[in-house]
């Protein structure tokens, strides 16, 4: 399969048993800073007990969320467009909650080098 072919089974998938999250990059400073919002299609599940172990703690989440709608931009005027890559400076809202992202993986869900979806770390 080529890369375009498990984007598209992915998407499939995460149309199935996936849910709309927000990844979010806050810009400038102060109260009312700027921000880039950008809605994306996402796997969201928790960690088992034997995962519990370094950075993870109990009730922190596992998002893998796909990296074509995190790049894409937006349909604003002017367009705005989160650039790759997503940092623990970057938030996800999930179910009407901010979360910080503790870490992300850009490299296990790459076919042939293209990036396929990220996995995120979010504590919250």
């Amino acid at each position: 399969m080529n890369p375009e072919q498990i984007k598209a089974d992915y998407r499939l998938h995460l149309n199935e048993e996936g849910e709309l999250i927000t990844v979010r990059r806050y810009t400038g400073t102060g109260t009312n800073r700027p921000k880039i919002d950008r809605t994306a299609l996402a796997r969201v599940v928790g960690y088992s007990p034997q995962e519990l172990a370094g950075t993870i703690q109990q009730g922190d989440r596992r998002l893998i969320v796909l990296a074509d709608d995190v790049t894409m931009p937006t349909t604003d005027s002017p367009p705005q467009t989160l650039t790759l890559p997503i940092t623990s400076t970057d938030k996800i809202v999930l179910r009407g909650k901010e979360l910080q992202i503790i870490a992300v993986d850009d490299s296990t869900r790459r076919v042939k080098g293209v990036l396929i979806a990220l996995e995120i770390q979010a504590r919250g």
